[in-house]
């Protein structure tokens, strides 16, 4: 018999750490190779890691929620052949008592922290919740009370507190009020008899949802959760300003109509607007580079590449955000393909955590749902958003050179969203200007 260590693989260049979300797989249980062994979760991307040996799996080295490091052994499969690991190092025999995961220098920290603060507990299960030890380390670490623990609302399995709950607790603590302490209670000399007061100090508490008899209470999903939390501290973060746009689109009508159907034949992909407008963000971002950039405390990071990100919606409601990588590089053929691409694999849940990293502006089509306009949350650390309303057949002015006449046109609202911190009026106006500008300057004889 052999042991073989099941370790996190490596899930993209920017990725370098996952969540435990479930195991899918108990010690004892038989296990194939290419069998899902547990479920992870990076951002909005929820994967499953296989066994790439058949097996019994004998050790699970991490809990729900705990967070892994690419590279860490995170099970141990006991095997009928010779021991190996799941990469190329050298193999180590792994004794027969449980070893402790190896600690990440985040954790190698917060363990020095705890033993040159031994007056600090550690705070520690409490009655049906539990934390991982990685939660309770920070916790001891930012001196956060067993009281302040229980408090934090968890956004993991069965409202588990996660690492980045109680990171972002602790980044917004200083403003938040201070949780009420019930004081110290003595006791009062009365006649001889000792007495309490009769009345304990009101402690607020969140109110629960009011709901009647007919009512269905449905619980927000782990990717609802994060979604909810990345829009709100977003609205907290940027000053969100709004530039409104009108552009005619009648020529790409005309052109698409045109070139759509032997476009399908010849490459065996829909042309729908989508890339089309995305070729005329990237230019446009190409003309001012200062919306493609980001803010990181008092510095601005200028991005030297344009990746857009395209909002999607996915089966569930939710939404995600897959990029376009190097959008300004791609002809309008490269284009569709990954704009199709993207959007077919995010429809499947089949995006990779690589798929949704590294985002340099967003474009969301609410008219895709019938609206003629929104006012987009931008996608932080992005600065700008673009919203694309629904294409409509209005009567319009046409001016010509023998006079203004009322004609038939196809015309759509674009509503840019950005960070007034550091995108004034002119800039943002500027930019959604130019986008239209490339959009009504459309060649009607462009071939493709």
């Amino acid at each position: 018999m052999a042991k073989f260590e099941l370790k996190l693989p490596k899930m993209g260049e920017s990725v370098a750490e996952a969540t435990i979300t479930s195991w899918l797989k108990e010690v004892g249980d038989t296990i194939e190779a290419d069998e899902a062994v547990l479920e992870i979760a990076t951002d909005k991307v929820d994967s499953e890691v296989p066994s790439e040996v058949d097996g019994v799996l004998v050790e699970k080295l991490f809990n729900v929620d705990d967070v892994v490091q690419v590279g860490q052994t995170i099970a141990v499969i006991e095997t009928e052949g010779e021991a190996k690991a799941s990469t190329s190092a050298p193999t180590q025999e792994i004794p027969k008592q449980k070893e402790e995961p190896k600690a990440t220098p985040e954790v190698i920290q917060v363990a020095e922290t705890v033993v040159a603060a031994k007056a600090v507990a550690a705070p520690v299960t409490s009655g049906d919740r539990f934390y991982s030890p990685l939660v309770r380390n920070i916790a001891s670490k930012e001196g956060v009370s067993q009281a302040e623990l229980d408090a934090i609302p968890g956004t993991g399995s069965e409202g588990r507190v996660t690492k980045n709950d109680i990171l972002a607790y602790v980044e917004n603590r200083g403003n938040q009020p201070a949780a009420p302490v019930a004081p110290k209670v003595e006791p009062v000399q009365s006649n001889g008899a000792a007495s309490v007061p009769t009345q304990a100090p009101e402690v607020k508490q969140e109110k629960p949802a009011i709901s009647s008899g007919e009512d269905e209470i449905i619980e927000m999903s782990r990717m609802g959760k994060l979604v909810a939390k990345h829009m709100v501290d977003s609205v907290q973060t940027s000053a969100h300003v709004q530039s409104f746009i009108e552009a005619d689109v009648t020529k790409i009508w005309n052109w698409r109509n045109k070139v759509k159907d032997a476009f399908q034949k010849r490459e065996g992909e829909s042309l729908t607007f989508t890339p089309i407008f995305m070729e005329a963000v990237a230019k446009a971002l190409r003309d001012y580079p200062m919306m493609n950039i980001s803010v990181q405390g008092e510095n601005i990071i200028k991005k030297k590449n344009i990746n857009l990100g395209m909002a999607a919606a996915l089966p569930d409601g939710n939404l995600i955000v897959p990029v376009i990588k190097n959008a300004d590089q791609l002809n309008l053929i490269g284009m569709t393909k990954q704009v199709n691409d993207l959007a077919n694999r995010a429809r499947l849940n089949q995006l990779k955590p690589d798929d949704i990293q590294g985002g340099t502006y967003t474009v969301t089509n609410v008219g895709t749902f019938g609206s003629i306009m929104g006012t987009p949350i931008i996608n932080q650390p992005q600065v700008g958003i673009l919203a694309l309303g629904a294409i409509r057949k209005v009567p319009a002015v046409i001016e010509t050179s023998e006079g203004d006449f009322i004609g038939i046109r196809y015309k759509m609202f674009m509503s840019h969203s950005y960070d007034h911190r550091v995108v004034n009026g002119a800039l943002g106006g500027q930019f959604v200007k130019a986008v239209k500008d490339y959009l009504e300057a459309w060649d009607s004889n462009r071939e493709i």
